[in-house]
């Protein structure tokens, strides 16, 4: 089979491999859509902390946004899976620790990550291997494309859980990316009032496009107390300016990630009685978010700038793109 496979920084290729087997506990499944994100540029790049820590090495096949159809079904699986549309879990924990018995299998210290983590091979490719226990079946209302705004959008979920949105309170969302609009619309999907905060005119006016008039500069925001803060940008400073810029008793929730050690003054958050939480991964939202699409409540189809063939795929990790919107598929069918 086809699939993309980053060969060292600024390096890849789109080979011929052996398609995945079905080993004891697994399915195969037939990738339709697969997204790319900062992840998966930071590994073209070189720039992915887990290459210098060890938990990554070259070669890597990238790909952890993704949803397909189970085309095989391992021993021990329930071969009902064969032919369903489904997504899954980046984050697969080795299911015998302490953290993965209580369900935190995503802090597992010995978890393989699809497309990331430990050399399991990602959804850039026309197969994947994955656990039967990672699979969410996807409903007919959820598309491929949907299907493949899952992870991110579980991301995006657990951040706004976090933020403790409610009608009526004020949520400012710093980060108008992938992560950033969905956390906006999931905090406005749960009756929140959303302000946004970002860096350049495009990406404002295209927040503006979704319905977010309150789109802001960090030069003419607005004196609004805001009750909750979500810090999706990789900007090391925002989390200082997001504890200085919460209302007393709020929450401010990080979920992206600097390149360098974000300073947050603990003194000005215990004086302020503000709650301080980070969120790493889409597990444990995975289901509410395929709802959440499946509903109607949140469509995020319109993020999608376009979708390409794995042969474009080194273009899109560089960055080009056509449109406005932030994320980029990838069909490897094509």
């Amino acid at each position: 089979m086809r699939a993309f496979v980053i060969t060292g920084p600024g390096r890849s290729e789109v080979v011929e491999v052996d398609p995945p087997v079905a080993g004891p506990g697994e399915v195969v499944v037939d990738v339709e859509r697969a997204g790319v994100c900062g992840t998966d540029m930071e590994f073209f790049s070189g720039d992915m902390a887990y290459l210098a820590s060890g938990d990554a090495a070259y070669p890597v096949r990238i790909g952890h946004e993704w949803s397909g159809v189970v085309s095989a079904a391992g021993a021990g699986v329930d071969p009902s899976w064969v032919g369903k549309r489904v997504t899954g879990d980046t984050m697969l924990g080795c299911g015998r620790c302490a953290r993965c018995r209580n369900g935190r299998q995503h802090l597992c210290a010995d978890r393989y990550e699809i497309g990331i983590r430990n050399g399991w091979p990602g959804a850039l490719a026309e197969s994947l291997p994955v656990p039967a226990k990672a699979l969410f079946e996807l409903p007919d209302s959820v598309d491929p494309a949907l299907g493949a705004l899952v992870e991110p959008g579980g991301n995006a979920l657990r951040a706004v859980r976090a933020a403790g949105p409610a009608p009526g309170k004020t949520v400012l969302v710093m980060g108008p990316g992938t992560i950033g609009l969905l956390a906006a619309m999931f905090a406005r999907a749960h009756g929140a009032v959303v302000h946004l905060l970002g860096a350049t005119a495009e990406s404002l006016a295209f927040a503006r496009g979704l319905g977010f008039t309150e789109a802001w500069t960090r030069t003419d925001l607005p004196s609004v107390p805001f009750d909750a803060i979500i810090d999706a940008t990789n900007a090391y400073d925002l989390p200082a300016f997001a504890v200085n810029r919460v209302e007393p008793g709020g929450r401010v929730v990080c979920i992206g990630i600097s390149g360098e050690p974000s300073l947050v003054d603990t003194r000005q958050a215990v004086l302020k009685d503000v709650t301080v939480a980070g969120i790493l991964s889409a597990s444990g939202g995975l289901g509410e978010t395929i709802e959440t699409y499946a509903s109607g409540a949140v469509d995020p189809r319109p993020l999608i700038a376009e979708t390409v063939g794995l042969a474009e795929a080194a273009d899109v990790l560089v960055g080009k793109r056509h449109g406005s919107a932030p994320k980029i598929h990838i069909d490897p069918r094509f």
